[in-house]
C-alpha cells in the first residue's frame, strides 16, 4: 500500500483543487480522502506539493529501433518520467520504420521490458513514410498503435491523404497530420521574417504549415472524418483550426512547449538548439498559441521530444539536425509561461497535458478517482530552477531552455501504483 498525503489535489475531473490523501494499493487508486494512512507500507508526504495525474505526451521521438545513439527507450521513458509523464506515444519514423504489426509488437514489448513510463506506438501511415502506398492500417491498430502519422513527413499527395483518412474513419484510427508543404519550405531553416533577413538565413515561411493545415481541414469536414494536426505553430494555423471547429469540422490539434515559451530571436547567436521543426515563430505568433490554449482551440500540449546526438546539434545551424529535447522541460515551461501569468488555469493544464491527450488517444489516465489506474505526479510548484542539460536523464542534450531559470517541478512520479521517480531522482 502506498499513501500519498496531505497534498492539494487536482483530479482532472474537479476544477477546484482540495487538500486529500491518495491511497493506492496494487496499480489502483483505492481511496481519496482524509487520514488514509494508517495500513500504508510506503508515505509520500506531499504537504505543501500538488498532486495531480501523470502526464500524458501524445507526440515523441524514442529513435528505438535504428537510432539508438540518440535515443532509447530506456533512457527515453526514464526522460519521461523525470518530467512527470507516465504515459507516452512515439512516432514511427525509425530505422525501420513502424510500418508492420512486427515493430509494433517490438516497440510494446521493448516498453514493458524497459519503460519507466507506459509507451503507447503510433504507427505509419505509409509504408516506409514514402507517401505512396497505405501501411495495413487494421493490423497495425490489431497489433496495438494508438494512432497512424507519417511524422517527420508530410504526405504531400493530397489524393494520398484523402484515401488514408477515407480508411482510417473505415478502421477507427486516429491519424495525426506533420503539416508542411515542402515545396514552401524549401532550403529554409527558421521562421521566415525579420529575424531570417537579418542572420541571412532562408526562411521558412507560415504559408508552408498554413496551406497544409486547410487542406486536411477541407478533407476532414469532406469526409466527416476526425484528424488531429500536429505541432501548431502559427496565427494562421490557429484561426484555421478555430474556425473548423466552429463549423463542427472533427479536428482536434496540438502545440508544444517552445511554441509558447520561445521565439524566432532566440536564433540570434546562431544556437542550433533553436533549430527546430515547424521552426520557432515571431511573438505575435507566440501570442496566437496562447490564446489558442486559453480558449479551447489548442486541445493538448505535447512535447514533440525529439533527442539528438551532439555532433547532430553542434555545426553549422544550416547543417543542424531538427529537434529539441522536451519531455525534461515541459511541465515547467507551460507552468511557468502559462499557469503563473495566468493564461490558463492549473486544473486546464491537467487537461490539456493528461486528461484530454489520453482521451484523443484513448488510453487510461488523466484523472485521478478510486478505481482507476494510480499514474500520479507530485510537483512542487514554488520551487524555481535552473535548466541544466548535463543533468538530463535523455540522451538528448539540445534545448535551448539550458541556463534559463523556471518555475515548477515535478518531484515524484507514480506509474501503475509503482513510484519511479522520488525526490526528483529516477529510480528504474
Amino acid at each position: 500500500m502506498l499513501c500519498i498525503k496531505n497534498g492539494l489535489v487536482v483530479d482532472g475531473i474537479n476544477p477546484k483543487p482540495y487538500k486529500a490523501d491518495i491511497l493506492v494499493n496494487g496499480s489502483k487508486i483505492v481511496e481519496i480522502g482524509c487520514e488514509l494512512s494508517q495500513s500504508s507500507d510506503k508515505v509520500i508526504d506531499a504537504d505543501g506539493k500538488w498532486v495531480l495525474p501523470g502526464l500524458v505526451d501524445a507526440h515523441c521521438h524514442l529513435r528505438e529501433p535504428g537510432f539508438e545513439y540518440k535515443e532509447d527507450i530506456t533512457s527515453g521513458t526514464r526522460s519521461a518520467a523525470a518530467g512527470g509523464f507516465t504515459s507516452i506515444a512515439c512516432m514511427p519514423n525509425t530505422s525501420p520504420v513502424v510500418d508492420n504489426a512486427a515493430l509494433v509488437q517490438f516497440i510494446k514489448k521493448r516498453g514493458l521490458e524497459e519503460g519507466a513510463a507506459k509507451v503507447y506506438p503510433i504507427a505509419a501511415v505509409t509504408i516506409g513514410l514514402n507517401g505512396e502506398e497505405l501501411t495495413e492500417m487494421w493490423e497495425l491498430k490489431e497489433a496495438g498503435a494508438v494512432a497512424l502519422s507519417d511524422d517527420g513527413k508530410p504526405i504531400m499527395n493530397s489524393g494520398m491523404m484523402r484515401l488514408a483518412l477515407q480508411y482510417a474513419k473505415g478502421f477507427d484510427i486516429l491519424i495525426i497530420s506533420h503539416c508542411e508543404d515542402l515545396e514552401l519550405t524549401g532550403d529554409g531553416v527558421m521562421n521566415e521574417g525579420y529575424m531570417s533577413t537579418i542572420l541571412g538565413f532562408k526562411g521558412i515561411p507560415r504559408a508552408a504549415e498554413e496551406v497544409m493545415v486547410a487542406r486536411d481541414i477541407i478533407l476532414a469536414e469532406t469526409l466527416d472524418a476526425p484528424v488531429h494536426i500536429a505541432h501548431v505553430s502559427t496565427r494562421g494555423s490557429v484561426e484555421l483550426i478555430r474556425q473548423a471547429k466552429k463549423r463542427g469540422v472533427k479536428v482536434t490539434c496540438e502545440t508544444a512547449p517552445h511554441y509558447f515559451s520561445a521565439t524566432d530571436e532566440w536564433v540570434d547567436g546562431y544556437d542550433a538548439n533553436t533549430k527546430v521543426n515547424p521552426p520557432l515563430r515571431s511573438s505575435d505568433d507566440v501570442e496566437a498559441i496562447k490564446e489558442g490554449l486559453k480558449d479551447g482551440t489548442i486541445d493538448i500540449i505535447a512535447t514533440d521530444h525529439a533527442p539528438h546526438h551532439r555532433d547532430e546539434k553542434e555545426v553549422e545551424y544550416s547543417l543542424a539536425a531538427n529537434g529539441i529535447s522536451g519531455f525534461e522541460t515541459a511541465f515547467s515551461l507551460a507552468y511557468t509561461h502559462l499557469v503563473e501569468p495566468g493564461v490558463i488555469s492549473l486544473h486546464q493544464l491537467v487537461e490539456k497535458m493528461s486528461k484530454i491527450p489520453a482521451q484523443i488517444l484513448r488510453i487510461d489516465g488523466g484523472k485521478l478517482e478510486a478505481g482507476k489506474t494510480a499514474d500520479i505526479i507530485v510537483a512542487d510548484l514554488t520551487k524555481e530552477y535552473t535548466v541544466d542539460v548535463s543533468q538530463f536523464y535523455s540522451k538528448g542534450k539540445n534545448s535551448p531552455f539550458h541556463g534559463h531559470t523556471l518555475k515548477g517541478k515535478v518531484i515524484h512520479t507514480i506509474v501503475d501504483g509503482n513510484v519511479v521517480m522520488e525526490n526528483e531522482k529516477v529510480l528504474v
